[in-house]
């Protein structure tokens, strides 16, 4: 089969693999029909994530076919659609039971990092009873993509995490996919203002169609300076880190208002200052979290119900043999205006 292979940082090959196998009584083999890129997929190939090493498939999101179960999966057989969580979960550990899948013991974010990947034509999911999902007929599988992981981690680790709560305030810093997300989401808890940051112009626009009510355009270095002008020298009730980078979170010390909080989104790869100097003082709460997908059959029946539409997220479209040209487009963003790309099998 095809599939595209993380070599060495900065470094990526489309190799001939062979197609995966049943190694566990709980395992499904998925054809993948549908995947994408994640911008933790490009902080891989930077080498920001040292728990996925070289020869790993990358890839934790998509939609596919079963194809072969294990003896011990029960809700699943061959021939069902299924859209792949990001998360793999046993159910049965203690952070299972927790509600935090993504600290399972034997699952978790392992899916493209500890082991291989949804970007190739077949992918082996482990405890496929509780990582798997039925889509239900009649559902786009384009925006059941962003169900993996963009929309469960923005809305668990920017609004659920942020304390998103009606008339608040607040700022979502970086207008890529998982911020757009973020800004989806955390409309069903009706804040009054949902001021967007970003360098990049066209994010910012989409980020006003996507329900924005201010943006702010942080080419000038002043972005902090514009939303403390925005907020009459208040603040921000929650401000969502969705970016990764040091100037990103600290941006979010800058503008959080007493009382406030920070949730972090952003995958970091180099060490951010908390100055608590300036926040010792100031009944702030900063959260961390990596996404427990939780989250996806409540956002699962949104997207049928159409209260929300993912789709909107999708910019470009590529086959498998293209996806060297799909990270050249998802990694220049910039340039070429791409938010989600869709990857077809």
């Amino acid at each position: 089969m095809k599939a595209l292979v993380y070599q060495s940082p900065g470094h990526k090959a489309l190799e001939e693999r062979p197609v995966p196998q049943i190694k566990e009584p709980g395992d499904a083999i998925v054809q993948i029909s549908k995947t994408t890129i994640c911008g933790t997929d490009l902080h891989i190939l930077k080498g920001d994530v040292p728990s996925c090493g070289p020869g790993r498939i990358l890839g934790h999101e998509g939609t596919g076919v079963v194809v072969k179960t294990g003896e011990a999966v029960t809700n699943f057989r061959k021939g069902d659609r299924v859209l792949i969580s990001c998360i793999t979960a046993c159910g049965r550990c203690e952070y299972c039971r927790r509600a935090m899948y993504s600290h399972c013991t034997t699952g978790g974010w392992i899916l493209g990092n500890q082991i291989d990947g949804t970007q190739a034509e077949f992918v082996r999911i482990p405890h496929a009873d509780n990582s798997l999902y039925p889509i239900p007929d009649g559902t786009d599988e384009e925006a059941l993509v962003m169900l993996s992981d963009i929309l469960p981690t923005g809305f668990e680790c920017g609004v659920l995490n942020g304390k998103v709560a009606p008339g608040s305030t607040i700022a979502i810093v970086g207008a890529g996919p998982i911020g757009l997300a973020a800004l989806l989401t955390a409309q069903f808890y009706s804040p009054a203002e949902c001021i967007v940051v970003d360098f990049d112009q066209n994010r910012l626009e989409v980020a006003r169609r996507f329900g924005a009510t201010q943006t702010v355009n942080a080419s000038d270095g002043n972005a902090a300076e514009a939303v403390m002008k925005l907020t009459g020298g208040r603040g921000v009730d929650t401000a969502i880190e969705a970016v990764g980078v040091p100037a990103s979170f600290i941006t979010c010390e800058d503008i959080v208002a007493p009382g406030g909080t920070i949730a972090n989104i952003g995958v970091h790869g180099a060490k951010v200052d908390l100055h608590l100097e300036r926040l010792w003082d100031r009944n702030i709460t900063i959260t961390t979290r990596l996404v427990d997908a939780a989250a996806t059959p409540m956002l699962l029946k949104t997207v049928q119900s159409r209260r929300i539409d993912p789709k909107k997220l999708i910019t470009h479209r590529f086959k498998l043999d293209k996806i060297l040209d799909a990270y050249e487009t998802f990694g220049h963003a910039a340039k070429t205006q791409a938010l989600k790309v869709i990857i077809e099998a």
